[in-house]
């Protein structure tokens, strides 16, 4: 169940701070019945899914230093508070790499009335191999029983009767989605600068559950050739979404997201800047959708090495 703490927390998180996520009156002033979830919220129910099929289908690993490369999701329908979500995760693929393996991971979203509203595709990289020291010092800082205490039920195997997909609806969709009379080929966004704290990457682990010390430990970091902990990939992904929803005017047009992480955005005690820029690659007048190019930067390197967002328009 979709509760509206939580909404909020993960909005905070990822520093998405449209009204909708927040304030009841402003999401129904979207023409929503309810809070909005920003669009990658549902990466942190789908992790302890994923997790789950972890433990079963990649033992060797340990999933505190799985490396994430890849992530995407198409959303038929914004996820609002009140919604009760069940996750199906199957395993796309496995590739053997040198080191290691990429996992693909696939997951479907379906609500309460049994609809399929939210569909995501994930790529880890998952090392075998233990150094001992390392491990050692892992183990001094992560979290105790970070997989344990979980509530979620689980079904280890397919639904008999897969959702059906389609499309749901809103109740006064449009309301204030930019007009697709206003968006043409080669618009530039506003660009937004961010700062990311090491308290920013705490705070996103506690939300996720994301045990990994690397991302603000210092001495995790440094064990696995780091010059300083790295920001979460969903969290500067998370922050992205939100970068294109502040300007589109909606927290729920964004429809399809891909973003493939290229470089790590290293934080140090006084903390990092990361640049969001983005620009439209083109317009469906069918379909009154624009689809947006986003780069993210720090220092003048990319940490995206292809991000896109296709988001629903006006028909106006």
């Amino acid at each position: 169940m979709v509760g509206r703490e939580k909404v909020r927390e993960f909005a905070r998180a990822v520093q998405d701070d449209h009204p909708a996520h927040r304030c009841e009156r402003a999401a129904v002033d979207c023409g929503y019945g309810g809070l909005v979830a920003p669009p990658t919220f549902v990466s942190i129910p789908a992790l302890l899914a994923q997790m789950d099929m972890f433990d079963r289908v990649a033992q060797s690993c340990d999933l505190s230093r799985i490396t994430q490369t890849d992530y995407s999701l198409t959303i038929d329908r914004p996820i609002l508070v009140g919604d009760s979500l069940r996750f199906e995760v199957e395993l796309d693929a496995i590739r053997k790499v040198f080191g290691g393996n990429i996992f693909g991971i696939k997951c479907s979203v379906v609500d309460q009335h049994g609809d399929q509203i939210v569909t995501t595709r994930t790529s880890f990289v998952g090392r075998s191999e233990v150094n001992i020291a390392t491990s050692r010092i892992f183990e001094g800082v992560r979290m105790q029983n970070f997989r344990h205490g979980t509530s979620i039920p689980r079904q280890h195997h397919a639904p008999e009767h897969p959702a059906p997909h389609r499309r749901a609806t809103i109740a006064n969709p449009g309301r204030n989605m930019v007009p697709f009379s206003a968006v043409a080929v080669g618009d530039e966004l506003p660009s937004r600068t961010v700062t990311v704290r090491l308290g920013d990457l705490v705070n996103y682990a506690g939300v996720a559950g994301d045990p990994n010390p690397m991302h603000w430990n210092n001495a995790a970091a440094a064990s696995v050739d780091l010059e300083s902990p790295v920001a979460q990939g969903m969290l500067m992904v998370g922050i992205g979404a939100g970068y294109v929803t502040s300007w589109a005017g909606d927290p729920g047009v964004v429809t399809e997201y891909a973003v493939r992480l290229a470089s790590p955005v290293y934080v140090p005690n006084s903390g990092a800047t990361v640049e969001y820029t983005g620009k439209v690659k083109a317009v469906d007048p069918d379909r009154k959708t624009a689809t947006i190019a986003i780069t993210a930067q720090q220092n003048g390197k990319r940490i995206f090495g292809r991000a896109v967002a296709v988001i629903q328009c006006a028909d106006r």
